[in-house]
């Protein structure tokens, strides 16, 4: 049976998914402006004599361990609160921490400004599942993934140059505050423009599912597991880069504000190419959730491959910037099939709660590996230097990247729809109230 002649016939309005899914896809790239100025503004200049290396791996950290706490409840509170108001307030609390930074003078403060960010921004990715649920049908979820997971890559783009030229011209304290009014403009656009979709509306607000139970099944515990191991990789890119070039090139944030958007204009292509290569072999007949693990398999071994190789084909700046863009591209190709899966295997009323507990792994494997690569530049630079302890990180994220791809594609088991878990909510709807 081919997947595609299943679908429903397309909602009422449905011209407007391309409406909502840009706003997720702009919400998307204000959370890597707001979460990447602090990289790049702590890369060179004032902030980076207060903030040292050891110090930076712990501040990271402290964003990954929020992201940790956050993917826990963000899910299910999105899930019951309905997109509109979920999304709202999760851009409104990471807005507002992104903001509170300007009035930071020490690491703890900053570290605690960070915390509070990543509570608040790992709710974008939920949000923007549960979103793309609403609208868009299944042969489509992967593209439409895609295109707002782009935001990462264009705020990653857009954020190197913003930021240079931002904190030059106004310094760091003024940047932050600036970027949070953009922020907060965003909210006002979304809350008078978003709705789901009224043959979606009954659907999206089913009975919700117990966290154990969803944990307790073999796609949202090993999705999980593999996260642990696959996601760190993206945050050295996104994390790392700035500093890798001021460390190893010497380069100042003028220098590195222009150059640094090359690996995300790289990784962005891998957004929409991920996307659109599954639902290309979809229509040419390969059923969805064997597309999916296609799809999955090949970006997530071009992620780790590309870094696992990079210091034997490192030889420059440029050739750097190469491989962490490659690498990035896996990356953002892996991220837009894998948003599609919840939706694809869970109730939708059960979508972001199931994306939010696999992101738990996010959060695990980052502030683990955050932390010891903070230790590992500092002890390792100091008596061999820092492209030899550059060269440790691009092995061991690689080499984790390509243990997470193992994960999913022997562990996950077969992307199609649980059944048990749909009968459960179905069950659940049928008991009259009281």
């Amino acid at each position: 049976m081919n997947p595609v002649s299943e679908l429903p016939a397309a909602p009422k309005g449905a011209h407007l998914k391309w409406v909502m899914i840009s706003l997720a896809l702009l919400a998307t790239v204000l959370n890597y402006v707001h979460r990447l100025s602090f990289t790049y503004l702590s890369a060179d200049g004032e902030l980076r004599a207060l903030i040292p290396n050891d110090a930076f791996g712990y501040i990271a950290a402290a964003f990954s361990l929020a992201y940790l706490i956050s993917n826990a409840f963000s899910g299910f509170a999105i899930d019951k609160l309905g997109t509109r108001l979920g999304y709202s307030l999760c851009m409104a609390f990471w807005t507002t921490a992104g903001m509170v930074h300007a009035f930071a003078i020490t690491p703890l403060q900053f570290g605690i400004c960070r915390f509070f960010l990543g509570i608040g921004e790992a709710g974008n990715w939920p949000a923007g599942l549960k979103l793309t649920s609403e609208w868009f049908p299944p042969h489509q979820r992967s593209t439409a993934s895609g295109i707002f997971n782009s935001g990462s890559a264009l705020g990653a783009i857009v954020a190197p140059p913003l930021v240079a030229v931002m904190g030059t011209r106004y310094g760091w304290q003024s940047t932050f505050i600036i970027l949070g009014i953009a922020g907060y403009l965003w909210i006002a656009l979304f809350w008078f423009t978003y709705y789901t979709p009224p043959q979606a509306v009954q659907e999206a607000k089913g009975k919700t599912i117990p966290p154990l139970k969803l944990l307790k099944t073999r796609f949202v515990s090993m999705f999980l597991l593999a996260k642990i191991f696959l996601e760190p990789s993206w945050y050295f890119i996104t994390f790392w880069l700035g500093r890798y070039l001021a460390d190893v090139y010497h380069w100042d944030l003028k220098k590195i504000g222009p150059y640094a958007a090359l690996p995300f204009v790289i990784a962005d292509v891998g957004n929409i190419a991920g996307g659109y290569f599954t639902q290309f072999i979809i229509k040419r007949g390969v059923p969805i959730p064997r597309a999916r693990k296609i799809a999955v398999g090949l970006s997530g071994s071009i992620m780790g491959l590309a870094l696992l190789c990079g210091p034997l084909i490192i030889s420059t700046p440029i050739t750097a910037l190469i491989v962490f863009g490659i690498a990035g591209f896996g990356y953002t190709s892996y991220t837009a099939n894998v948003l599609a899966l919840p939706a694809d295997v869970v109730p939708k009323s059960a979508a972001a709660s199931a994306w939010g507990l696999a992101c738990i792994g996010n959060g695990v494997g980052t502030t683990i590996f955050q932390s010891l690569s903070g230790i590992t530049l500092t002890a390792v630079a100091a008596t061999r230097g820092f492209a030899a302890a550059y060269n440790y990180l691009f092995i061991g994220f690689g080499a984790l990247a390509l243990i997470g791809v193992l994960v999913m594609l022997f562990g996950m088991g077969p992307f199609t729809r649980d059944e048990e878990l749909h009968r459960y909510v179905m069950q659940e709807e049928l008991v009259p109230a009281g």
